[in-house]
């Protein structure tokens, strides 16, 4: 038997992610979204929700980019640190002992300990209550040659991802299977 609750967001687990930017002022921040994804892939398309009332916004607003830094067990405490102090009173770089590396397309940084960072150009704003969601031109990706293998795959649960679920957050677990494993052929069945 299931509880009917109030309308509300259970569409989870979701990533937890750093977003960076960098003020008009020149002023780097990081912040924590779990409000993101993918929207397209043709143009490659994302988005990121965001209060207009976070420290954050204003240079979002004014820039109109960010990167997405993915996170990982490793930087987990970052994560969660990056969500709940300001960046208007705190150098969240300097207290998580984060390195910078500059993006390549946009003036922002980029979380060099993070295995993927994502370069955005937002395309459009759109108020939607209590969050206003920055549609994002994907314009480059930086992955971690380390988590390349040999067939040329990008293996990002090497890197131990996270993710977000009702106020927690959750490390990744096994592999269970491949896109079009439902339907793939076993190889006696190609006999």
């Amino acid at each position: 038997m299931k509880e009917i609750w109030k309308p509300g967001n259970m569409l989870y687990p979701i990533p937890a992610v750093l977003v960076s930017t960098r003020g008009v002022d020149g002023k780097d921040n990081l912040f924590t979204v779990a409000w993101t994804g993918t929207i397209c892939t043709n143009p490659p398309m994302v988005y990121i929700s965001v209060r207009k009332s976070r420290f954050s916004y204003k240079a979002l607003h004014q820039t109109g980019v960010f990167a997405i830094n993915l996170t990982t067990e490793k930087l987990a405490r970052a994560t969660d640190y990056c969500g709940v102090v300001s960046g208007s009173s705190h150098d969240k770089w300097k207290e998580c002992h984060l390195t910078k590396e500059e993006a390549k397309e946009i003036p922002v940084s980029l979380v060099a300990e993070s295995p993927v960072n994502i370069e955005c150009r937002i395309t459009e704003e759109k108020e939607l209550g209590s969050h206003v969601c920055m549609m994002a031109r994907v314009l480059s990706v930086h992955a971690d040659a380390d988590l390349i293998d040999l067939n040329g795959a990008f293996r990002l649960e090497a890197a131990h991802p996270i993710v977000y679920s009702h106020g927690t957050y959750f490390s990744l677990g096994k592999r269970i299977g491949k896109f079009g494993f439902a339907v793939k052929k076993r190889s006696r069945d190609k006999r």
